[in-house]
């Protein structure tokens, strides 16, 4: 797997390379909060609109080649990063590269389900969650630790080297797959949008992505002001919670002995409850419930995507396109609305916004591709 998850991973720290910088993108820029905000905004909605192309396109010319073509794609954009003069085209820049992360990301589910599951379980989806982790870790610590060596603009740029190196190593080691099972286009989008198991991972993972991005994207607004006054770097280490993204392989052995709607239902509870814990002021607490939520999605994240692989045998592509469409729209959202509640009510109203989404979700989570409940009684008579 070391080939595709380099590209995972290459992938996931280009696409939250801004997330660290906010404050300094809102100074350079002179922007407010929610429009620096918009930085990431702008690229998960292009992610959600993406997802739906690159997923049908993997079903009918393969996973491979759609995962050597946008990691290959994603290398110019972040490249051009530097050159963003104005706040608009920076914006362009960012809509760009979500435009290429698709074929990695949709495609990667799709690909982890036919190419290592069969050996490794539950448990490669979860390998896969943890190359995403690491991404993560890197595209938020690098550039806010580099950003007053060398700048901002080549801190980013600068992480433009994973994808090129992924594409050459993937370019070499991934393996050809048997031809994906498709269905007849409109007819098989048609039949994946009614069908409920798919909604119900999808719910699950767009309340946990909605919440993790909103409170992560604007916590650092909290730590660099008043009473903490933490420096961009060391306010950058609330992210370094990332780290307990390593229980991707054990949520997903759990999911495969509990099943993956229990394990997410566990995943939206946890997250809430360290949401929860933010709200206190000790330093020691944020990190604490900034932990939990950690662990909530991340545990979330692998069992939701589990749940689109299970939801279907044929056009898996579409299928993970549709979940990532709802997952990259809520995270559109949380770009920018949890700015609005900062900027209106501080962290209590950022708490407020994602605490809403999380209990929305488990309400869609709890009802959603259940069998009627003659046949569950049937099932225990």
């Amino acid at each position: 797997m070391a080939g595709f998850l380099l590209g995972a991973t290459g992938m996931f720290a280009a696409m939250y390379e801004t997330q660290a910088i906010l404050p300094l993108l809102s100074e350079a820029y002179r922007v407010s909060p929610a429009q620096a905000g918009l930085t990431i905004s702008v690229l998960l909605a292009a992610i959600s609109v993406a997802a739906w192309l690159w997923g049908p396109l993997s079903d009918r010319i393969g996973r491979r080649s759609s995962l050597i073509l946008a990691s290959s794609l994603l290398v110019l954009p972040t490249l051009a990063l530097p050159l963003a003069r104005s706040f608009p085209v920076l914006l362009a820049l960012r809509a760009v590269q979500g435009l290429c992360m698709p074929g990695l990301l949709t495609v990667g589910v799709a690909y982890v389900a036919e190419a290592y599951a069969p050996e490794l379980g539950g448990q490669a989806m979860g390998w896969y969650l943890v190359s995403l982790v690491v991404g993560g870790l890197i595209g938020r610590l690098v550039p806010a630790a580099l950003a007053s060596v060398v700048g901002w603009r080549w801190a980013l740029a600068g992480l433009a080297v994973l994808p090129l190196a992924a594409s050459i190593v993937m370019a070499r080691t991934l393996p050809e797959l048997a031809p994906p099972r498709h269905g007849s286009g409109r007819r098989a989008v048609g039949r994946l949008l009614r069908n409920s198991r798919l909604w119900a991972a999808a719910a699950g993972g767009a309340g946990l992505f909605f919440a993790f991005v909103g409170a992560f994207s604007y916590v650092t607004f909290r730590l660099e002001a008043a009473p903490y006054r933490l420096g961009t770097a060391a306010a950058a280490l609330v992210f370094a919670v990332w780290v307990f993204g390593a229980v991707g392989p054990a949520a997903g052995r759990l999911a495969d002995r509990v099943g993956w709607r229990r394990v997410l239902a566990g995943a939206v509870t946890l997250a809430g409850t360290g949401l929860g814990l933010t709200l206190a002021g000790p330093l020691p607490v944020i990190a604490l419930g900034s932990a939990l939520m950690a662990v909530g999605m991340f545990t979330g994240s692998t069992a939701a995507q589990l749940g689109v692989a299970a939801s279907s045998v044929a056009d898996r592509g579409a299928a993970a396109g549709i979940y990532f469409s709802c997952y990259y729209g809520a995270g559109t959202l949380a770009g920018f609305l949890p700015g609005l509640a900062w900027q209106h009510a501080r962290w209590g109203g950022v708490v407020a916004l994602t605490a809403a989404v999380l209990v929305g979700a488990l309400a869609v989570l709890a009802v959603a591709g259940r069998p009627p409940a003659a046949a569950r009684l049937t099932l225990l008579g």
